[in-house]
């Protein structure tokens, strides 16, 4: 594991976990700005019924001290075993994860994203037959997208539910590059020996580079088990985030040649060749934030200006 033993952290623990007993499985949650304390409560009752799973925040960067003064207070009303891990400065996605598997105790590692809630009350039981099965090194459970009542998180919710929200059949055609980290079951010693690459920054595309990473060597595998994703973004905060991945994209391809022929490094190919792309990107931003229009059409405008930006760094 990448240690980073240059950046500070401080540790917060609630009773319940400084009494902890034998644990099996370690559920490992990194967030920035948004709030976990909602996943806690929908895991609490799922803990208890186990008996033997810890919990493990991360607070990447203290960006928030707010926030983080309310999950600490939150963990004290919990009679379960939770941790909190306040890094002072960010450590970055990819960084961050590393550092909770480095803290697990489980053998088997559940990654879940703060704004992630479990479908139902047979979640981890379907992870824990995973376990007892003992085919598979990684499972991708999948996730759903509800659909927002607020006009500005329905490009969000399109977005998703057209390129990310498949079922586990569709899932296994598409491969490894399917994997996305906010809802991840995988062997704690597959991690060891295949931790995310911390020289990705910012927003993007690490859950990719290390399934596709973590394919060469181990048994990767989908089931539809899938959390809720709530936490969606307007387009403003859509279109920056893809812009800002552009260079994350880049460095997956260097990576990974064979993945050339994913669509959006065939889109930002043919891109490159296009002219007139400052004056483009406006209009795509423009479409992409106007809500009268209908969300296919917004939805191809945000694909193209992640393109455009794409083109500008391969």
């Amino acid at each position: 594991m990448n240690a980073m033993t240059d950046i500070t952290m401080r540790a917060h623990a609630n009773s319940a976990a400084s009494g902890a007993g034998a644990v099996s499985l370690s559920v490992l949650v990194p967030f920035y700005r948004d709030d976990p304390r909602a996943l806690l409560d929908a895991l609490a009752p799922l803990e208890r019924r186990a008996g033997d799973v810890e919990i493990i925040l991360h607070d990447d960067g203290e960006p928030d001290p707010a926030l983080n003064d309310a999950v600490c207070a939150h963990l004290e009303t919990l009679d379960i075993p939770v941790r909190l891990l306040t890094s002072l400065r960010n450590r970055g996605r990819a960084a961050g994860r590393n550092l909770l598997a480095d803290q697990a105790r489980g053998a088997w590692l559940l990654y879940l994203d703060a704004d992630m809630i479990p479908a139902d009350d047979a979640f981890l039981d379907r992870y824990r037959a995973i376990i007892e099965d003992d085919t598979a090194d990684a499972v991708f459970g999948g996730y759903e997208t509800s659909w927002p009542d607020h006009p500005e998180l329905q490009l969000h919710a399109a977005l998703s539910r057209a390129s990310d929200q498949h079922d586990a059949a569709s899932r296994a055609v598409i491969g490894a590059t399917a994997f996305c980290s906010s809802n991840i079951l995988v062997r704690a010693s597959v991690m060891r020996a295949c931790p995310y690459d911390d020289g990705f920054t910012g927003w993007g595309w690490e859950d990719v580079d290390w399934a596709v990473s973590a394919a060469q060597r181990f048994q990767l595998a989908h089931i539809d088990n899938p959390a809720s994703h709530d936490g969606l973004q307007p387009a403003e905060i859509l279109l920056e985030k893809f812009r800002d991945g552009a260079g994350n994209f880049k460095r997956l391809l260097v990576r990974h040649p064979e993945l050339a022929t994913l669509p959006g490094a065939r889109a930002a190919r043919t891109l490159k060749s296009v002219p007139g792309q400052q004056v483009l990107r406006g209009v795509w931003a423009w479409i992409c934030k106007s809500e009268t229009l209908p969300l296919r059409a917004r939805t191809l405008a945000l694909k193209l200006w992640r393109a455009s930006w794409t083109a500008e760094v391969i």
